[in-house]
C-alpha cells in the first residue's frame, strides 16, 4: 500500500509457528533492518528478537490495546523508521491484522505484508501427513469453534462437518466438547483426530485419538490452549498413488508410457 506519512514504512511480518528458523529470509532481513519492532509476546518466539539490532526498541503488544499499538507504529513511521509488526504464523490467518491495516490506510501510512509459515503447516509436518490425500479429500477447512467470538451460522461445525473434508481448528482447544458434538452430527465418532500442541517449539506434542474421544484426550493431556485440532480420514488413510508421478499419466513435462507406445513424439 502507498501513502505519505513521514518516510517510514510498516511491515507486517509472519514470524512462523515458533521455531525461529522457520521465519522467512525476508522476515529475518526486515528484523535486522528495523528501527522499531512490535511483537505479540504471548505467541511469538522471543528468540527472533536476536535478529534485531541492539538498541532498537522492541515492544510486546500482548498487554496493549489496538489504539496503543497503533500509536507506537505511527510514532515510528513519523520518525522515518522501518517498523516491523511481528505476528505469529502467517498474518492472514487469525492475526487481527486487518483492523491494523485499515487504520494505517486511513492515516495514509504505507505498509507491506510478508507471509510466514502457518502453524497448521508446521502441525501437518509434525503429524507426517498430507492434508489432501490422493483418492481422498481434496479440501482443507481452516476454521474455529464459536465461543465468546461467534462464527457465522453457515460456517458452524454443524454445517462444515457434512463435507467430510480435512478440518483444522484454530483457537478451539478449550472448546472441544462442543466442537466434537457439532462435528458428530455428520461424522462418525471413530473419525481420526489429533491435537497438536505448540508445533515446532521444543516442547511440541501430538495426541492422536478419535473424534468421539477428542475432548477427553485433550483434557487428560492438560491441553487447553496453544494447540491445533485436526479431524479427518487423512490421518489414517494412505490414499491412492498420485497421478502426477504415474508412468501412464501425461502432463506438460512428459508423455505417459501408453501415449509413447502409441508412437507420439
Amino acid at each position: 500500500m502507498s501513502g505519505i506519512a513521514g518516510s517510514g514504512i510498516v511491515y507486517f511480518v509472519g514470524a512462523g509457528p515458533g521455531d525461529p528458523e522457520l521465519i522467512t529470509l525476508k522476515g529475518k532481513r526486515l528484523l535486522q533492518e528495523a528501527g522499531l519492532v512490535l511483537y505479540a509476546g504471548s505467541l511469538v518466539n522471543k528468540e527472533l528478537l536476536n535478529f534485531v539490532h541492539p538498541g532498537v526498541p522492541c515492544h510486546d503488544t500482548a498487554g496493549l490495546t489496538l489504539e496503543e499499538a497503533l500509536a507506537l507504529i505511527k510514532e515510528g513511521v513519523a520518525a522515518g523508521k522501518t517498523v516491523v509488526r511481528l505476528h505469529t504464523g502467517d498474518p492472514a490467518l487469525y492475526g487481527a491484522v486487518q483492523e491494523q491495516m485499515d487504520a494505517l490506510e486511513r492515516e495514509g501510512i504505507p505498509y507491506r505484508v510478508v507471509p510466514g509459515v502457518s502453524s497448521f503447516l508446521a502441525a501437518a509436518a509434525l503429524l507426517g501427513r498430507e492434508l489432501t490425500v490422493p483418492g481422498g479429500t481434496q479440501t482443507v477447512i481452516l476454521t474455529r469453534q464459536g465461543g465468546r467470538t461467534p462464527v457465522p451460522p453457515q460456517e458452524s461445525l454443524k454445517e462444515l462437518g457434512r463435507h467430510g473434508s480435512t478440518i483444522c481448528l484454530f483457537l478451539s482447544a478449550g472448546l472441544l466438547q462442543q466442537a466434537a458434538a457439532d462435528l458428530m452430527l455428520h461424522l462418525s465418532p471413530e473419525t481420526p483426530a489429533a491435537v497438536v500442541e505448540r508445533a515446532s517449539w521444543p516442547d511440541e506434542r501430538v495426541i492422536r485419538t478419535t473424534l468421539g474421544n477428542l475432548a477427553d484426550a485433550a483434557r487428560s493431556a492438560g491441553i487447553t490452549r496453544t494447540a491445533l485440532v485436526f479431524v479427518g480420514d487423512f490421518l489414517a488413510s494412505r490414499g491412492k498413488r498420485s497421478l502426477l508421478y504415474d508412468p501412464r499419466f501425461s502432463h506438460g513435462y512428459r508423455w505417459g508410457r501408453e501415449e509413447q507406445d502409441d508412437g507420439r513424439d
